[in-house]
């Protein structure tokens, strides 16, 4: 990891590039990276990621396809159920501090095994092994009002963004995102993958 001396896009510039490159992805005109050597050489000097993207580990949702991006351009983090961690709040100072990317995505999919998994905890009581169980309960707090009179589709489609929208919250009342926002120098934005069609929806 290396800290970003390059001049990096404002957060509106880099947030467009990410629906640019999903527009390229849906209808098949996305240019999938290759790694030429002299891209190699020049990234062995240092990262310059122009966003930062807090993605959910599923296989289905590959942050650089769906938005072809290329090598260097997106800072990942992964984890199942894109959740608030020590470890993940870490990479985001670090994102935030050293690499400066205008932009933070928190991804999340549809059809989400975590958030299922956090569904059936909270309207059945189903229990996790010990360490799944640890990521579970961390989802729960953001699914308190989940509509049970939905369908089950529609309910699961409401459970993925709270998911993504509590993951947000605790993003933003840290003191970094906090400060950064009041600055004007990065957007925070909530975005779901759907994977039935290959749409990106970013939230309000």
């Amino acid at each position: 990891m290396s800290s970003n001396t390059k001049s990096t896009p404002s957060a509106d510039e880099a947030l467009l590039r990410l629906k640019a490159g999903n527009e390229r992805f849906l209808d098949g005109t996305a240019k999938f990276p290759t790694a030429q050597k002299e891209i190699l050489i020049d990234l062995a000097k240092g990262q310059h990621p122009y966003a930062t993207i807090l993605s959910c580990s599923d296989s289905r949702v590959p942050p650089e396809l769906i938005f072809d991006a290329g090598f260097g351009e997106l800072f990942i983090i992964r984890v199942a159920g894109n959740v608030m961690s020590p470890e993940v709040a870490a990479s985001l100072q670090y994102a935030g501090r050293h690499l400066h990317t205008p932009v933070f995505v928190v991804l999340g999919h549809t059809k989400c095994g975590a958030v299922g998994a956090a569904m059936e905890a909270r309207l059945h009581g189903t229990r996790e092994h010990s360490r799944i169980q640890l990521l579970i309960d961390s989802i729960l707090p953001g699914l308190a009002g989940l509509d049970q009179q939905l369908s089950p589709d529609a309910m699961s489609a409401q459970a993925v963004e709270a998911n993504v929208r509590w993951t947000m919250r605790q993003i933003f009342e840290t003191p970094e995102v906090q400060e950064r926002q009041i600055e004007g120098v990065m957007k925070l934005v909530g975005a779901i993958y759907e994977i039935e069609t290959g749409r990106v929806r970013f939230l309000d």
